[in-house]
């Protein structure tokens, strides 16, 4: 954590506020963060478009990906998106088309690419064996021995319960908080690597939702270091709250997709 403490001199964002697209191509909008949360909807190829634009204005010194499996760490040298693909794995991964996220890695060619996806295998590790024990040595450092406020798991458990259609046994909503926190850690654990190698600033790609400065990447970065400048930019397909938990975010066209909920409920 030394390595933080050289991010330290800035104050936090100003009042949050909705923004245009045009904003994301000036300097400005970013507040001298040395690190900058990109939200997204995974398969509304307009966030990605989004995300590329901040990250060429940026011109951060590492990309930290929610897409990528945790630990993998790319030089900044890379060929085309064929090869890139081949290189990350993409095309096996679950995530969508490539051809969405490229325009983000080719947007800032000479930043090192750092992996945060925590897999399947190590999601249900965590059920079994508890994200403390999964996460690693500095599972406290980052929160993960601590329960949440009572109000807070359930305001969670709420949101789990909605984000799988309200088809899952409430036994296991506890499991799905934890390794949600479980995800927010990992991302943050990168970004912590990533400025300690380079220096920063970082941009981080990933869903909105971790994007939270109440309870996502936000709130972890903020536990270990209180006074570094993060900005989250959240991007939601409808208006969100008016007291939505980001400094930044954008309100696009909803992506044409089915109702994943549909077949659930015809069950």
């Amino acid at each position: 954590m030394k390595a933080l403490a050289l991010f330290l001199a800035l104050a936090s964002p100003a009042t949050a506020a909705e923004i245009a697209p045009e904003a994301l191509d000036a300097m400005a909008t970013f507040r001298g963060a040395q690190v900058v949360i990109l939200g997204e909807i995974h398969d509304n190829p307009i966030h990605h478009g989004h995300q590329a634009r901040a990250v060429a204005a940026l011109q951060p010194k590492a990309l930290v990906f929610e897409m990528l499996p945790e630990g993998v760490v790319m030089p900044a040298s890379h060929d085309g998106s064929d090869d890139l693909a081949k290189a990350l794995g993409w095309n096996t991964s679950g995530w969508p088309e490539f051809s969405m996220y490229y325009p983000i890695f080719a947007a800032a060619p000479a930043a090192r690419i750092y992996g945060a996806e925590v897999s399947r295998n190590t999601a249900r590790r965590a059920f079994e064996q508890g994200v403390a024990a999964v996460f690693g040595a500095d599972a406290a450092e980052y929160g993960l021995t601590e329960r949440l406020p009572s109000d807070d798991q359930t305001a969670r458990e709420a949101e789990q319960a909605l984000a799988h259609c309200n088809a899952l046994p409430p036994t296991l909503l506890p499991g799905m908080v934890d390794v949600q926190r479980l995800r927010d850690a990992a991302l943050a654990r990168a970004v912590v690597q990533a400025l300690a190698d380079t220096g920063g600033p970082v941009a981080v790609i990933t869903g909105t939702g971790h994007a939270r400065r109440d309870q996502g990447v936000p709130a972890v970065l903020a536990r270990l270091a209180p006074n570094l400048p993060v900005l989250s930019i959240g991007q939601f397909e409808e208006a969100p709250e008016p007291d939505a938990p980001f400094d930044l975010w954008l309100v696009t066209d909803p992506e044409p997709r089915e109702d994943p909920c549909a077949t659930l409920s015809k069950g």
